[in-house]
């Protein structure tokens, strides 16, 4: 297999290792924004149905109190309002930049997605666009993300990791013909010849499975796909100490011109030695190879800055998973109570038979019964039986103290408690006190918070390099 397609096929399955978390995050964000009947369960005869289903087979209209949505809230306020807001870079070009660039408003979204996923991911990079450079600070969408198997919570061991893009055919130019014409001419011609007869025959010679791997080969909206991959290489260098000028520079064997040009100066001492770069490159989904380029030396790194919390053993669980068994359980618990409430309210029919009238069925009396002022007629000549409706108080069953103790067990869980929500205190307590939970609260948070403060210092240290050399 040649080289590119081999590390196209890396791509590849770093993509496809990343499946879980991309599963994980999808039920994270339905439960955070609303969606908490969506988890599906097998039932007796072998049917799949998810939670809404089984209350509404069972006669209860399944309610949501979305409390997690509050939680991300209050958690994104209290980071915004004590760090992001408060703390003015002291480096006033990188504080003018932050302000340009919007980087407060990048970083509240972020922190929402590092609360929802466990993972925050940023692209940093200059671009050249119409001979001007510009520096670009982005989101990344972590279903666009991919990244080979890392253990080290600081991202140290990573060797491949990129983005699919979804362009349209003048922004992929833009990104990869290089100010050529002809390049741009070829590119054209690969997006429009059988695109998915060659990803199907591209994915048959690597061995990819199209149909699993579709999100990844296919292009939404009519855009066009493309694939950029970053790989950590060797590479042999010469190392050249330039006595004069007491600089030191280091240039790779693949440039024999400046290797030779380095050789010949008497005032460079050179010697042998092997390093490693971070290589980019842009493949169409069909393999072919559109652009490759190294880092630059400035950068000597890829342009994702990558937080995963917590990150054990390879796998991230998010703030928000903690919370989702308690938010099922209040759910359930509320659906129960309006259940219990309005089979209460109703009660049961005791209907004689004898007492039926003429022409009236039982599916009849049914329907009279369920309206609020439906009438059901009957003779009392005929016999001394009568309807009678028969009502029992069952909505004291201790469902409300169980609502209170999983809301209690959500706080703690969460390390979320009323008082950093903002709720009012009880009466006898004093100030002082209220504020010591508040600050309590502020502490469970701390190693969540102080994650995110060194991913941003990441993020503002790349800025900073982008910035000087521009």
């Amino acid at each position: 297999m040649e080289p590119n397609l081999e590390i196209l096929l890396g791509a590849y399955r770093a993509w496809m290792r990343c499946a879980c978390l991309r599963a994980s995050r999808a039920r994270n964000k339905r439960f955070t924004y609303g969606d908490q009947w969506c988890d599906t369960f097998t039932d007796r005869d072998g049917q799949t149905l998810t939670d809404g289903q089984r209350s509404v087979r069972a006669g209860a209209q399944p309610l949501t109190n979305n409390l997690l949505r509050q939680l991300v809230r209050t958690v994104v306020g209290r980071y915004r309002s004590q760090v992001i807001d408060a703390v003015v870079p002291a480096d006033k070009n990188l504080a003018r930049q932050a302000a340009a660039l919007q980087l407060d408003e990048l970083d509240s979204r972020a922190l929402e997605e590092f609360l929802i996923s466990g993972c925050a991911v940023q692209r940093v990079e200059t671009v050249q666009i119409l001979g001007k450079l510009q520096l670009s600070v982005d989101n990344v969408n972590i279903n666009q993300f991919f990244i080979d198997s890392i253990l080290d919570p600081r991202g140290t061991d990573c060797h491949l990791v990129g983005q699919l893009h979804d362009l349209s055919l003048a922004e992929l130019l833009q990104r990869v013909a290089g100010g050529s014409r002809r390049r741009a001419q070829w590119v054209r011609r690969v997006y429009s010849e059988q695109v998915d007869q060659r990803i199907a025959a591209l994915c048959s010679g690597i061995g990819a499975d199209a149909m699993t791997g579709m999100p990844f080969w296919n292009a939404e909206g009519g855009k066009c796909r493309a694939i950029e991959v970053w790989t950590l290489e060797s590479q042999e260098v010469l190392v050249c100490h330039n006595r004069s000028t007491a600089s030191l520079t280091v240039v790779p064997l693949s440039q024999p011109r400046e290797v030779k040009r380095m050789r010949q100066n008497p005032d460079v001492a050179t010697r042998w030695d092997v390093a490693t770069a971070w290589r980019c490159r842009w493949f169409s989904p069909m393999g072919d190879l559109l652009a490759s380029y190294t880092a630059p030396q400035y950068m000597d790194i890829h342009p994702f800055v990558t937080k995963f919390y917590p990150l054990i053993d390879g796998e991230v669980h998010s703030f928000v998973e903690g919370a989702i068994d308690q938010q099922k359980q209040v759910n359930r618990l509320i659906t129960m109570v309006n259940h219990a409430m309005e089979a209460s309210a109703k009660g049961v029919l005791l209907f004689p038979e004898t007492a039926l009238p003429d022409g009236f069925t039982w599916g009849d009396v049914r329907r009279a019964w369920s309206n609020a002022g439906g009438i059901l007629p009957y003779d009392p000549r005929e016999s001394d039986a009568r309807p009678e409706q028969i009502v029992n108080n069952g909505t004291n069953i201790g469902a409300y103290e169980m609502i209170q103790l999983q809301m209690r067990l959500l706080e703690q869980v969460s390390g979320v408690s009323g008082a950093m929500q903002g709720h009012t205190g009880l009466g006898g307590n004093s100030a002082s006190l209220y504020e010591a939970q508040s600050q309590n609260a502020v502490i469970a948070l701390t190693d969540l918070f102080d994650t995110f403060t060194a991913f941003r210092e990441h993020r503002d240290r790349l800025v900073s390099k982008n910035l000087n050399m521009k």
